[in-house]
């Protein structure tokens, strides 16, 4: 089921942080860069952000979880996080699709992953999200920004 994270519940808030460090150790190792910014992040932090989160349950269980932000008639992907122990299941596409079902206004949906992070490139190519650059953000490192219009 998908449905609104309440941030304000603690518990569910410090599930989804810890989901969100698992599933990016997983990513900072794929890549080979440790230093992306919720990994640094205290829970503090993580509460503070103006960010809304959607999140995917099996059962009781959070899985996945998607933010967002909107400015105008554009929405821009902050985070996708998929537990590793759920890889592979679709989650993070139905929290896609969830995304964009949001509000029929958007015009421009913006998404960045690492460069190398095939798997999700395939994932936004796959729904429509065109490449728009590559921009080195470290020595080396490379984001690669999407945006899927209307």
């Amino acid at each position: 089921m998908i449905q609104k994270i309440n941030m304000k519940n603690l518990s569910t808030a410090k599930d989804l942080y810890n989901l969100q460090r698992a599933a990016y150790l997983v990513e900072a190792k794929f890549i080979g860069f440790d230093d992306i910014p919720p990994l640094r992040e205290s829970f503090e932090d993580f509460l503070n952000c103006n960010e809304t989160f959607i999140g995917f349950f099996e059962g009781e269980e959070l899985t996945g979880a998607v933010s967002y932000e909107i400015e105008g008639n554009e929405l821009t992907i902050c985070r996708m996080v998929v537990d590793p122990k759920h890889f592979r299941k679709g989650i993070a596409g139905k929290l896609l699709n969830a995304v964009e079902e949001i509000d029929r206004n958007i015009q421009v949906y913006k998404v960045s992953t690492g460069k190398d992070n095939q798997p999700a490139k395939n994932l936004y190519q796959k729904n429509g999200f065109i490449l728009v650059e590559d921009m080195e953000v470290a020595p080396g490192f490379f984001i690669s920004h999407f945006e899927k219009r209307k």
